[in-house]
């Protein structure tokens, strides 16, 4: 679902202009393009198809598409967050300090560390606005920040203890064949179309994103806006570092890599071949499950071919500049046609 700030009125060609804006759309394009990549790899390998296999797949899918979620909510201000890693990992190392330090229930652990993933997200906003440095050098340093007190509170070291409840989740098969991890995100999908589509808040966070000025003029404070969205990166980022945790059944410092680093590239490539605006004001919540999905069968396909993981990192490097290009001239073609 890709949701603007004011929807373009409905065109006298009623019918013919609706099924064009789909064909156009990034969502039909991700889905030909995830129907295509699964039947060539479905075909070339046996194994690509087991219950085992669709559910892992599932499972990364989920985790890449709430990772991807995080930072498309700041994108909507036309911002970016570069520690969406270090406070998905830095929650996480919260949660298991909650449930296995202070033995604190699984009803009170998970919103602390969600609670405390906002917050941090708060900080890179308020920071953001209070010094009018862009957000990819602020985030840039509180990357290394989060990740190094983190670190040093911890000494490194994992929390193992934890729940029973928090692993059984991460292996939790519904219907005996889809991820539970993959479920939460679809629910976190239709929370923030929701949220975008018919709260105050939501939209004001695209006015801000599609006109700063226009949205100050009409009331909006555009600098509390930026603040929200920040806040609401860091507690998807949370969220995300949560699942990670489910899947390993630990909370483990380096879950994300250095500073957190590993996740930037599904960060971008999942809301950017969604059809989120790198310039603010529009997002795809469901495209960005759709291009993690994408990303997701053909990584996994990829390593069951043996392809050497530097090759892969290559591959996802090129499909991320091509979506950017892509969507350019998708655009292009749009404004000719006269249907944005």
């Amino acid at each position: 679902m890709t949701i603007e700030p004011h929807p373009p009125a409905a065109e006298a060609a009623g019918g013919t202009s609706s099924i064009q804006r789909v064909l156009f759309s990034n969502e039909f394009g991700l889905v030909v393009l995830i129907a295509l990549a699964f039947a060539v790899f479905a075909s070339a390998l046996p194994g690509f198809t087991t219950p085992f296999s669709l559910f892992a797949i599932g499972r990364q899918i989920g985790i890449d598409t709430m990772i991807g979620l995080a930072m498309m909510a700041v994108i909507v201000t036309g911002g970016l967050d570069l520690s969406v890693g270090a406070i998905g990992v830095s929650a996480a190392m919260v949660f298991g300090w909650l449930c296995e330090r202070l033995g604190l229930p699984l009803a009170v652990s998970i919103p602390g560390a969600l609670l405390f993933g906002a917050l941090l997200g708060a900080i890179n906003g308020y920071t953001v606005v209070r010094s009018g440095v862009h957000s990819f050098i602020i985030t840039l340093a509180s990357m290394s920040i989060f990740f190094g007190v983190m670190i040093f509170l911890t000494k490194a070291e994992a929390f193992r203890g934890l729940p029973p409840e928090v692993a059984g989740l991460g292996r939790l098969k519904l219907g005996g064949k889809v991820s539970a991890l993959l479920a939460v995100s679809l629910a976190a999908c239709v929370a923030l179309s929701v949220f975008y589509r018919f709260t105050t808040l939501g939209r004001r966070m695209l006015a801000a994103g599609a006109n700063p000025r226009a949205a100050e003029i009409s009331g909006v404070r555009t600098g509390r806006m930026i603040i929200a969205c920040h806040a609401l990166t860091g507690a998807l980022a949370a969220l995300a570092g949560l699942m990670v945790t489910a899947r390993t059944g630990a909370a483990v410092p380096s879950m994300a890599g250095q500073l957190g680093q590993d996740w930037l590239l599904p960060a971008f490539l999942a809301p950017v071949l969604g059809g989120t605006l790198l310039s603010g004001g529009r997002v795809a919540v469901f495209g960005t499950l759709l291009g993690a999905a994408f990303v997701n069968v053909i990584t996994s396909g990829l390593l069951q071919l043996r392809v050497g993981e530097f090759w892969i990192q290559a591959c996802l490097g090129l499909i991320l500049l091509a979506a950017v290009l892509a969507d350019r001239g998708r655009h292009t073609i749009l404004r000719r046609r006269g249907l944005v």
